[in-house]
């Protein structure tokens, strides 16, 4: 982990957890499967509670097992699971996980999926394809979940394939406080295509620079992109390119040269969840950006690092909205200039 960049930012005061409220912690319980323990006892570490026990391994046989090793009657749980690699395993172990939860009689049960898995798949944009992200909704309801905490979410209409309560964070405040830090001359903020450009409009607000647009076309299901157009101005300024996850690094490496083409300084990456799959890690070592910033929704292990990747911690922002949503305080007002 020595060549992982780590870096946890300042939290701003209003996401210190409220005086008062630390008797009402005794009742809650934060579990995690195998996907991405580090965030969960970071989080634990914020709240200041110990991680809940719990067995959670698979069998020869590939099945898995789930045994609660502690009490959870009437508790308010939180089971921290990301869908990610190894994305079937990790969503079953949560599926499992929560069984057993509401087979313990616990009193609520909320699924905290920093990153959600198959949000790609949220509409038929083909003939005779599913709505994957959809399915998943269903299938974390019947599992027992009574409540969804979420990081960035591919598509907000995703939000909408649950009947039950949903709580998505940010990380935007937290990237653009990073850059803010940087005091970057000339800044602008690139969406890597139309559909992101709203959440890289919000950056570029915050971070007081003009924003421009990749206008890409993605052709079949093979992860390639290419850039046709930019929609704005980089010519002599560093440039941000803003996405909401980085996959095979396909569009970033695309990205970053159509910027250095158009005459950009610096081109720096920025995006909430590090998936890094396929040949993402020897594509960014390859590729001229100067550095790429993401958060730890996805574990970031050692095969997958670089000296210029550089990872902010997203635990005291999902602790913060964890003692929220126990206490039936406000999580939308931890975002409230």
């Amino acid at each position: 982990m020595d060549d992982l960049k780590v870096f946890s930012g300042n939290v701003p005061a209003r996401l210190s957890p409220s005086s008062g409220t630390r008797s009402a912690v005794d009742e809650l319980k934060v579990f995690t499967g195998n996907a991405h323990p580090a965030l969960a006892e970071a989080v634990c570490a914020y709240l200041k509670i110990p991680s809940g026990k719990a067995e959670v391994f698979e069998f020869a046989n590939e099945n898995i097992f789930v045994r609660i090793l502690e009490n959870v009657r009437e508790r308010d749980v939180f089971v921290i699971q990301p869908i990610c690699s190894p994305v079937n395993r990790s969503l079953v172990e949560l599926l499992i996980m929560m069984d057993a939860f509401k087979r313990a009689s616990a009193g609520r049960i909320t699924a905290v999926i920093p990153y959600y898995g198959y949000s790609r798949t949220d509409k038929k944009d083909q003939p005779r394809v599913p709505i994957t992200a959809r399915l998943i909704a269903d299938l974390l309801t019947v599992a027992g979940a009574n409540r969804l905490l979420t990081v960035d979410l591919h598509a907000a209409q995703i939000q909408g394939f649950f009947n039950i309560p949903v709580d998505e964070l940010t990380a935007l405040y937290l990237l653009s406080s990073y850059f803010k830090e940087k005091k970057l001359a000339d800044l602008t903020v690139v969406a890597t295509d139309v559909g992101i450009s709203k959440r890289a409009r919000d950056m570029a607000a915050r971070l007081k620079a003009p924003l421009a647009i990749l206008e890409k076309r993605r052709a079949g299901n093979d992860d390639q992109a290419e850039v046709l157009t930019l929609i704005g101005e980089v010519r002599g300024r560093h440039a941000l390119l803003f996405d909401d996850e980085i996959d095979t690094a396909g569009s970033l490496v695309t990205g970053v040269k159509a910027l250095l083409d158009e005459g950009a300084i610096e081109v720096y990456a920025c995006a909430t969840h590090p998936i890094f799959s396929g040949q993402a890690k020897d594509r960014i070592a390859q590729s001229p950006v100067k550095e790429v910033v993401v958060t730890d929704t996805a574990p970031v292990p050692p095969q997958k690092s670089l000296p210029k990747i550089k990872v902010l911690s997203m635990a005291p922002l999902l602790g913060e909205a964890i003692l929220r949503i126990h206490t039936g305080q406000s999580v939308g007002a931890m975002f409230e200039e």
